[in-house]
């Protein structure tokens, strides 16, 4: 019997109907994905029957923010405070642990766009982040942190650690911020634009339950997105 939860995020670079099935090998329990289709406006027939458990948000039906999970999973949405923040989707996940899915976006801000939209919707709800995982695009690194912004990627992370919050690849690859060795995204697929924009961030009481990490690979996926899937697997 599986015992282990394994967690994906996936920017899938659009047209979702036509790629979940690439990640059916590895055989998640949850799915993050961005920039994927709202299933209950789909017409495709093969994709709304695989999205049977599922949170979905955005601001077309083509391209939004989801979270799937296997039927035995149970997600449920959580009403936290958002001024028009995006995206985020909180949910509770087996009355056990709070997920934060997130993409963040410009949103059309002059000031706070993409890392600065995670910022603002940190300072409204870090009560509620105890035991808690955050995964997504976030859009953002610390090499493009500015000085005289005080709503910096290093910002965000130093934050979050004072939850007791920290990214999951950084610990388990023992690598720092700004010097990744993995890329999560290729900019215009050329492989000599690539950055690590992509994340899993956990609670500390994750951390040692960390079985795997696993970052997609160009070679396997390129053709199919810019971005790469991160695959988490925790013992549960």
């Amino acid at each position: 019997m599986k015992s282990d939860l394994k967690i994906i995020t996936w920017n899938c670079n659009g047209a979702f109907r036509k790629k979940f099935e690439f990640l059916d090998f590895f055989d998640s329990d949850i799915l993050i994905i961005q920039e994927c289709e709202d299933p209950e406006k789909s017409t495709d027939l093969e994709y709304k029957k695989w999205a049977i458990n599922y949170l979905w948000i955005g601001d077309s039906k083509n391209k939004g923010l989801g979270v799937f999970a296997k039927p035995s999973v149970k997600i449920e949405k959580l009403n936290w405070e958002n001024k028009g923040e995006k995206h985020f989707i909180p949910c509770r996940i087996n009355n056990n642990f709070n997920l934060l899915a997130a993409w963040c976006h410009g949103a059309n801000s002059p000031t706070f766009g993409y890392i600065g939209q995670l910022w603002k919707y940190l300072q409204m709800n870090k009560s509620k982040l105890n035991k808690s995982i955050i995964a997504g695009d976030f859009n953002s690194n610390v090499i493009w942190d500015r000085w005289d912004r005080w709503w910096n990627h290093s910002d965000c992370v130093r934050e979050l650690k004072e939850l007791n919050i920290e990214s999951v690849y950084h610990n388990y690859f023992q690598e720092i911020e700004g010097e990744e060795s993995r890329p999560t995204f290729y900019l215009q697929r050329n492989l000599l634009k690539s950055y690590h924009i992509d994340y899993i961030f956990a609670s500390n009481d994750f951390h040692s339950k960390i079985k795997n990490l696993e970052i997609g690979t160009f070679e396997n996926w390129l053709k199919i997105s810019d971005h790469m899937p991160i695959v988490l697997t925790l013992e549960n």
